[in-house]
C-alpha cells in the first residue's frame, strides 16, 4: 500500500462510513421493522423496490450535481453526511411518528439519497486521487478503500447484536454510532474535495457509447446481484434452514471479515496478472462456496462458516476490482467521472432493490415466516435454493460476459 502521506486512510475512513449505510440496512432493517412492529416481509420488500426505483432518476441526475458542485464538493459533502446520520438515527432510535411503514420508507429516503450522493463524490474524487499516485493508482487507493469499506460493514452488521449484550436498545446506540463516524470520517476527508483542473463532465452519452464502460456496467449489474441475494436471506437462511439462532451475528462477522483480509490480496494479484484474469478467479470461488451451501442443513454450522470465508474472500475481490476497473476506463473517457458514477451506483444498487421485492415476497409465499420454530419443508426448500442457487446462476453470466469483454489494459 502507498503511504500514509497519500492520505489513502482517510478515504478508508470515509469508504467504511459509506459501507455501514449500505448492506447493513438491507441486512438489518426488514428484519428490525418485522420484529419489533409487525410490518409484513412483502410491504417491506415494496418500499424498498420503491425506493430504489427512486435512484433510477435521481442516481444519474445526482452525478450531475455533484459535477456542478465539484468546486464546492467539501461543503456538499458535509451537508449530505449530516443528512445521512440524522435519518439513521430517525430509522433505528426514534420510534415512528408515523405509521412504520411510512417511516421506514421516509427515513430510508433521506439514508438512500445522501448515500447515493456520498457514494458519488467519493468515487468520482477517487478517479482525480489515483492520478496522483505513483504506479497503478487505481487499484492503490482500490486495497485502501475497498477494505476499510469491508471493515465498515463487518463493524454495522454485527453492531447491533454486540451492543444487545451491554444496552436496552441497541439499535439507538448504533444511531449514535453512525452519527461519531460521519462527523469523523467528513474531518478526516476535509482537505481531499479539491478541483485538480479535471476537464469538464462529457455527458452519459459518452459513459453509454463506449463498449468497454457498459460491458463493465452490466457486469457490475450481473456480478452484485448474488451479494444482494445473500445480503438479503443471510438472517433467514441461518436462523432458519441451519437452525442456528444466536450465530447470525458471529457468522456474518466471519463473512466480512474474510472480505476485508482477502481485499488488499487481491489487488496486488491484480497487479501482477492483471484484474480481469484474478476477478475470474475470484468469481469462480464464489460459486464453488455458494454451490457448498445447497447441500448444507440443520445444524450444519461449522461447514456454513467455511462456506462464509470462502464467499467472503470472493466478495473482497468484487468489491476492489470492478470498481477499479470501471474508473480506470472513466480516466480515459470521462476523467470528472461524477456522472460514470452516477450510472455506477443506480447499476450497483438497483440489485438490492430488485432482491428485496422478488426474494422476500417469494419466500413470503412459500410459507416462510420468521421466527417460526419448525418452517415448512416447501419454504426452507425455497430459501436454500434462493440463498445458494441462484447467486451461482448469476456469477455463471457475469463470468460469460467478462470473459467476452476485452479490455485495452488487463493491467488496470
Amino acid at each position: 500500500m502507498k503511504p500514509a502521506s497519500n492520505n489513502l486512510p482517510a478515504y478508508a475512513l470515509f469508504a467504511a462510513l459509506l459501507a455501514s449505510a449500505g448492506l447493513p440496512i438491507y441486512i438489518h432493517a426488514p428484519k428490525f421493522f418485522l420484529d419489533e412492529y409487525g410490518v409484513s416481509l412483502a410491504a417491506l420488500g415494496s418500499v424498498l423496490f420503491g425506493l430504489r426505483l427512486l435512484d433510477v432518476v435521481q442516481d444519474p441526475l445526482l452525478g450531475r450535481l455533484s459535477e456542478r458542485l465539484r468546486n464546492h464538493r467539501g461543503l456538499a459533502v458535509g451537508f449530505a453526511s449530516g443528512l445521512m446520520a440524522l435519518s439513521m438515527y430517525a430509522l433505528f432510535a426514534i420510534p415512528p411518528l408515523l405509521p412504520p411503514l411510512v417511516w421506514f420508507g421516509l427515513t430510508l429516503t433521506g439514508v438512500f439519497s445522501a448515500f447515493s450522493f456520498l457514494t458519488i463524490c467519493f468515487y468520482a474524487q477517487g478517479v482525480a486521487k489515483a492520478a496522483t499516485l505513483p504506479g497503478a493508482g487505481h487499484l492503490s487507493l482500490a486495497r485502501w478503500r475497498e477494505t476499510g469499506a469491508l471493515l465498515g460493514v463487518c463493524v454495522a452488521s454485527v453492531a447491533p447484536v454486540g451492543l444487545g449484550v451491554a444496552l436496552n436498545a441497541p439499535f439507538a446506540g448504533f444511531g449514535v454510532g453512525f452519527a461519531v463516524l460521519a462527523v469523523a470520517s467528513v474531518l478526516a476527508m476535509r482537505g481531499e474535495w479539491r478541483n485538480i483542473g479535471l476537464p469538464a463532465a462529457t455527458g452519459f452519452g459518452t459513459i453509454l457509447r463506449d463498449g468497454v464502460a457498459r460491458r463493465l456496467l452490466l457486469i457490475a449489474l450481473l456480478n452484485a446481484a448474488p451479494v444482494a441475494v445473500s445480503s438479503t436471506l443471510f438472517l433467514f437462511y441461518v436462523e432458519s434452514a441451519l437452525q442456528a439462532p444466536g450465530w447470525e451475528g458471529p457468522l456474518l462477522l466471519l463473512f466480512f471479515l474474510s472480505a476485508a483480509a482477502a481485499a488488499p490480496f487481491w489487488g496486488m494479484l491484480a497487479e501482477r496478472y492483471g484484474a480481469k484474469r484474478v476477478l475470474l478467479g475470484a468469481m469462480v470461488l464464489a460459486i464453488g462456496a455458494f454451490g457448498g451451501a445447497l447441500f448444507l442443513g440443520v445444524g450444519d454450522v461449522g461447514l456454513f462458516a467455511l462456506v462464509c470465508i470462502g464467499s467472503g474472500a470472493a466478495l473482497g475481490g468484487d468489491l476492489t476490482l470492478l470498481p477499479a476497473m470501471f474508473a480506470t476506463r472513466l480516466a480515459v473517457i470521462s476523467p470528472s467521472a461524477a456522472e460514470g458514477f452516477g450510472l455506477w451506483s443506480l447499476v450497483s444498487k438497483f440489485t438490492l432493490a430488485f432482491a428485496a421485492v422478488t426474494l422476500l415476497p417469494t419466500l413470503q409465499m412459500s410459507g416462510f415466516e420468521s421466527g417460526m420454530a419448525i418452517p415448512p419443508p416447501a419454504a426452507i426448500t425455497t430459501l436454500i435454493w434462493l440463498y445458494a442457487g441462484l447467486p451461482c446462476l448469476l456469477k455463471l453470466l457475469a463470468i460469460a460476459l467478462l470473459v467476452g469483454t476485452r479490455l485495452e489494459k488487463d493491467r488496470t
